[in-house]
């Protein structure tokens, strides 16, 4: 293969005409002078090499890890092109799961087929699972350390402020008339008064989506965002003008046959682990990556209830903890379950008291596992079926419902947060009891406004409130 593939239609267009002679000739050597290239494509090992350095700079959560790849991908080295790159996106909206690291995977599959989207998903999120294991581990044994009870001082309003601003920054896109106001409302009321388990909202309000869809199409049209884009950067080497490689064309037995391996990886690792927490926490997290749609923000109510709520592996206090610790680290937010997965298996002593480091770091991998494998599933089976047209996809009613619906899902939890956080003695037979924490309050809405009036980073105002909380611990005594 040649290391350039010159683009021939841009070539033809510039050097059209028909001025005949030296003009022509001249027209025609300045246009292959001036004509832009397709890029070689990336050899396996040079992808490797990408999605490694994709799975260490990742920060921001899913907005920030898609423009990264947008930049890098579309922008820079012109692997794929804009509208390709957004309609993978569209579809991997469209899934329950973390959205970035699929299109991670659904990209990797068009370069180098099933094992590029295996290499790409893993490495998008293996060097956080890394990092956070580590933190975790610094956590659970240094953190009554004085200076580290500071900073988490700090970080906890900090998170309230980054939920409820996740809360805002899905609704200001979601929420575009009353009806899906509505959705929101009801699905804050259902979980908060009611407690109605996050998986039922979910269903509730995929089925009102599908048949508000067909009786006022208007109010449930999916808007903004993704769905189109004139831009574009020169020939790419995955270009809308060209056909689907031959492994993406979509085959039945194909099909099949990934389905049937995913079951078997499944079922084998669900064998292999330990009956007890460990395989509670495989069939946990299972549920969880296949009904949490509309990002990590929509799983964290979820395996709160569960984690928190039900099977009793962390406190809300450090669930709380636990996403801090994620907020810090690149890769997808969701990655919080490996933070859930440590604590729990260590407290549950599934190994014994002797080893509570090796049942952390069990628990973290069985959470890590059975999270993130569906979102292989989705890619590499649906990516074919998706590949087979570039025209907008069809059943978003039911998606814009549920987003509605996560809406007041994330509402709730930072109002369990922010409990967490102001009342850290309350309990639910007395909520407001141990006094006010007027110092998280403060931390709380000058962190909401520093995101939402001066638009900084999350990073940026967690590590500043971190500094706060560690000041004023010092000062207090």
């Amino acid at each position: 293969m040649t290391s350039r593939v010159r683009d021939d239609d841009a070539l033809a267009a510039r050097a059209g005409g028909d001025d005949g002679g030296a003009s022509s000739s001249k027209s025609v050597t300045d246009s292959m002078n001036d004509a832009p290239f397709r890029p070689a494509h990336p050899s396996f090992w040079e992808a490797f090499r990408y999605w490694l350095k994709l799975g260490f700079i990742s920060f921001g959560g899913p907005a920030g890890q898609i423009a990264i790849m947008h930049q890098e991908l579309v922008e820079k080295r012109r692997w794929i092109s804009e509208h390709r790159f957004l309609h993978a996106l569209n579809y991997c909206m469209l899934l329950p799961g973390p959205e970035a690291q699929q299109l991670a995977i659904y990209i990797g599959w068009l370069l180098h087929r099933t094992w590029g989207g295996i290499v790409a998903g893993t490495l998008f999120v293996l060097p956080s699972f890394v990092i956070l294991v580590v933190l975790t581990y610094i956590y659970v044994t240094f953190g009554e350390v004085v200076w580290v009870r500071g900073v988490f001082s700090g970080i906890k309003p900090a998170v309230v402020a980054v939920v409820l601003y996740a809360a805002w920054r899905i609704g200001s896109r979601a929420l575009r008339n009353k009806v899906l106001w509505g959705f929101a409302a009801a699905s804050f009321l259902a979980i908060f008064a009611f407690g109605v388990p996050f998986p039922y909202i979910v269903l509730a309000a995929g089925i009102l989506g599908y048949t508000g869809g067909r009786l006022a199409p208007d109010k449930f049209r999916m808007g903004g965002g993704h769905g189109s884009s004139d831009q574009t950067y020169g020939p790419a080497l995955i270009d809308d003008d060209l056909p689907p490689s031959p492994h993406a064309e979509f085959r039945p037995a194909r099909l099949a046959a990934l389905v049937g391996w995913f079951l078997a990886v499944w079922g084998t690792a669900m064998v292999l682990v330990p009956a007890g927490t460990l395989r509670d926490m495989g069939v946990f997290f299972t549920k969880a990556a296949l009904f949490t749609f509309g990002g990590a923000y929509a799983v964290l109510p979820y395996v709160y209830q569960g984690a928190v709520g039900h099977y009793g592996w962390l406190t809300g206090s450090q669930m709380i903890d636990g996403l801090a610790l994620g907020e810090t680290t690149p890769g997808p937010l969701i990655m919080v379950v490996a933070f859930v997965g440590f604590i729990g298996a260590s407290t549950q002593e599934v190994f014994g008291p002797d080893l509570p480091l090796l049942a952390g770091i069990a628990g973290a991998g069985v959470a890590t596992f059975f999270t993130f494998l569906p979102s292989f599933l989705f890619i590499l089976c649906g990516a074919p079926l998706v590949e087979a047209t570039h025209g907008d996809l069809t059943f978003t009613a039911p998606l814009t419902g549920i987003t509605a619906a996560v809406v007041g899902v994330v509402v709730n939890l930072a109002v369990f947060f922010a409990w967490h956080v102001l009342w850290p003695a309350g309990t639910d037979a007395a909520p407001f009891t141990g006094g006010f924490q007027w110092f998280a309050a403060v931390v709380s809405v000058a962190a909401f406004v520093a995101l939402v009036r001066f638009k900084r980073d999350v990073l940026e105002v967690i590590g500043a409130c971190a500094g706060l909380g560690l000041c004023y611990t010092f000062a207090t005594g």
